[in-house]
Order: C-alpha cells, then structure tokens, then sequence
C-alpha cells in the first residue's frame, strides 16, 4: 500500500523575528527592503538578532554602512563585510552564506533588485540552511528607489521623514506580505524608545 502523496494537514507555521512591536518577518526566507532610510531599517532588523551579521555590498558603491552609526542600536563588531569586486558574486555570497545556516541575519546591499530565478534561489538557500542546521537564517536585499525583487516574501518602504516633525520621523510601508495586507506606520523616537504608529486606514502607500 502506496502513501497518499497530499494530505489535508496544515503547514506548520514558520517562526518569524519581531522588530518593531508585532511587525515580524519571516525566517528562512529573503524579503527586501527599498527607500532612502533601508540601512536604518536593517540596522534596527540586525539589532533584534543575536550573533554574526555578513553585509554584502559592491566595491564601488557609495554610501556604504557607518559602523558608528549603528553603535546606538548594536555592536558594530558583530558585522562582517563582504565587498564583492564583481557584480555576479555579490548574490551567489548571500546565497552561500544562507546555504550554510551559520549566519543568522545576512543583507545585501545591492544597486538594483534581483530577478525571480535569483530569488527563488535565496529562498531555497536560507531554507536548506535551516533544514541541514536547525537554524533560520534571514535574508535581507535592500534596494534603492522603490525596490521591485519579483518573488519576494515581503517588501517593505522606508524612508525618512524628518522634515514632518521636530524630532526624527519616518514611514514605513508594508507593500507586499503574503499573507498581510499592504499597511504604513509613521516611526518617531520616543524617550529613546523607537514607537510605530499605524497611519490611518486606507492612506494611499506613495
């Protein structure tokens, strides 16, 4: 007697990392990030992980990450920096470096999104790496403008919006989640403490 190859049993929900209140990403998959306040985002994301964090950024591209800068949200020493000299290299290290499970947060960032068959090639990566060490390792690719990696298990948009108020300020939008509805939220410090406030429903995501 032969096994049924489908069942009526759900999947088992995939553990996810919280970084802002309840806003989550899930694990063992690559999501990207978009707008002029990415590194921000991704900074506050390596924040809420523990252990090494691999960023991969091409050789010639300005406006690389300040370590000092990230001093307030984490140890600057966990990161390690991978600056590929050719362009072909810099996914195939995100992809080997997630294969491998190691790592628990890897980013790259990249001066254009990926296509489908790069992505789809990140995700199987971060999922074998979890499989072969009982880890989940996150991908993170951070695009400029308004990003556009097809495939993608979500996208989000920051970008700064200080001018709005006295004190630092940003939006950020949730432009694709599969199972979440497209949301913005207004981020402000408050007493040292970073608050999201869900922008009003139906607000226009520009």
């Amino acid at each position: 007697m032969t096994s049924p190859l489908l069942t009526r049993s759900k999947d088992r929900p995939r553990p996810a990392l919280p970084f802002l209140g309840d806003l989550a990403l899930p694990l063992a998959r690559a999501h990207e990030i978009c707008g002029n306040a990415r590194r921000f985002i991704a900074a506050l994301i390596a924040a809420r992980t523990q252990g090494p964090v691999f960023w991969i950024a091409p050789k010639w591209q300005p406006g690389a990450l300040n370590p000092e800068a990230v001093r307030q949200l984490f140890d600057p020493g966990r990161i390690t920096f991978l600056d590929p000299v050719r362009a072909e290299d810099l996914l195939w290290c995100m992809e080997e470096v997630l294969r491998s499970g190691a790592v628990p947060l890897v980013v790259a960032d990249i001066p254009a999104p990926p296509g489908l068959v790069a992505v789809r090639r990140l995700h199987l990566a971060a999922e074998t790496g979890a499989a072969d060490t009982g880890s989940w390792p996150l991908g993170l690719l951070l695009t400029p403008g308004s990003g556009g990696a097809p495939g993608i298990e979500t996208r989000w948009q920051i970008d700064a919006r200080h001018g709005l108020d006295p004190r630092r300020a940003w939006r950020l939008q949730r432009i694709r989640a599969r199972a979440q509805p497209q949301k913005s939220w207004t981020l402000k410090f408050e007493a040292g403490t970073l608050i999201a406030t869900s922008d009003a429903p139906g607000k226009e995501l520009t």
